[in-house]
């Protein structure tokens, strides 16, 4: 009789909702480094315990592609290398967002220090992702809930600009979307598209060629290629750069509150998502001018005016703004900020160079102090604030790094 009645209440849950919005990709989708500033017991318990992990509990912290490594540590509680995430913050904003019958999945996926044609289908990380969809979708429909997978936050690609693989970045990343798109819709049974949030790395000066004045820079691809889909394919969404943030000893993790403000621009994605809102989030660039020895730049801005801030990010030559020649080299004189643009003064006609933003920095430094960055900012943040400890740290989008020939 006990278990028959545990057996019924076992299946008498309330309606409720699950989304699933995981983070995956390499260090810093795991958030590696970042000093823990979220609580879990508080976590556990925001918005009546809303925000759960693939296994529908509380047991935040835990990862590992190795299942047994990954037992292990949860049985002992073993949290040593329990790391803020950006799905964190993202996940408590979410809640405060959307109905009170709707839960928020959230989990990290991915492997530290490892190229993108090394995640795709078939490798071990992706496996132990899907795995994971699969895991919270089977106790979800058990409970007899809705689930549905409407995006995925990527977090991908600092060993794909630092160490020189052979790989066609953009191809692989399109291909990885197009296979998770498959992939969730066999588990999930759903019929909208997996979007995909979108952050940028910003980790130039980690790479041992990188010349910030060489005119074929290898190195701005992948970050380029992230603004370019974001820019011009309807299944990326922005998140922001990595710049403005503070990184562990100047490395290239960025560190915990870097992950926290990070999260809340991964959750203004989501909520359009979430909302079918077609919302381009993101500071970048629309439209580049030549008129004689200057250059002009529009933008597509999320919430005017713009604003060159050398608070947050340390002052960059030139605001981050570079005009680089044929013959590699930077004629930029000065920049300056006037009705929303952004004018860009020359020694000489800028006609076949490259314009660049952010592509700068310290040899081996990341971060907003000294490593590859830029000034240009929005201003969300006047009326858009994280919260920790007491105080208050604005939200603003940053202009994404680019590289582009005029």
């Amino acid at each position: 009789m006990a278990v028959i009645g545990l057996a019924s209440c076992h299946n008498h849950y309330e309606h409720k909702t699950v989304i699933c919005i995981p983070v995956y990709g390499q260090s810093l989708a795991l958030g590696v480094d970042a000093e823990l500033i979220t609580d879990f017991d508080s976590l556990a318990n925001y918005a009546n315990g809303r925000i759960v992990t693939e296994n529908m509990n509380h047991r935040y912290g835990y990862y590992d592609t190795d299942e047994m490594k990954l037992f292990i540590k949860k049985l002992l509680h073993h949290q040593k290398h329990s790391y803020e995430l950006s799905v964190y913050s993202m996940a408590r904003w979410l809640t405060d967002n959307i109905g009170e019958d709707t839960l928020i999945c959230i989990f990290p996926g991915g492997q530290d220090g490892t190229i993108i044609s090394e995640l795709g289908k078939d490798s071990e990380p992706y496996k132990k992702l899907l795995h994971d969809i699969e895991t919270a979708y089977q106790l979800a429909k058990d409970r007899g809930w809705g689930f549905e997978m409407p995006a995925l936050c990527w977090m991908q690609g600092e060993t794909n600009v630092n160490s020189y693989p052979e790989d066609h970045y953009k191809e692989l990343l399109l291909q990885f979307v197009n296979n998770i798109n498959k992939d969730v819709k066999q588990i999930t049974r759903q019929k909208r598209d997996v979007e995909i949030i979108c952050y940028q790395t910003n980790s130039l000066t980690r790479a041992k060629y990188f010349q910030p004045l060489t005119y074929n820079c290898r190195e701005t691809e992948v970050a380029q290629t992230q603004l370019e889909l974001i820019r011009g394919n309807p299944i990326f969404h922005a998140s922001g750069p990595t710049y403005p943030y503070d990184c562990v000893d100047e490395i290239i993790h960025i560190d915990g509150l870097g992950q926290m403000k990070h999260g809340i621009l991964a959750a203004l994605a989501a909520q359009d998502i979430i909302r079918h809102q077609k919302n381009k989030r993101g500071l970048i660039p629309t439209k580049i001018e030549c008129l004689d020895k200057e250059v002009i730049v529009r933008f597509s801005i999320p919430h005017p005016p713009l604003v060159i801030d050398t608070i947050q990010v340390a002052k960059a030559r030139n605001y981050g703004f570079s005009v680089i020649t044929p013959n590699n080299c930077d004629i930029a004189t000065n920049a300056y900020l006037q009705d929303n643009l952004i004018h860009i003064l020359c020694s000489e006609s800028p006609k076949d160079c490259r314009i660049r933003y952010a592509v700068n920095g310290e040899y081996m430094k990341s971060g907003r102090l000294h490593g590859p960055r830029g000034n240009l900012r929005d201003s969300q943040g006047d009326s858009l604030v994280l919260t920790v400890h007491g105080k208050e740290y604005p939200i603003h989008n940053w202009c994404f790094q680019f590289d582009m020939p005029l």
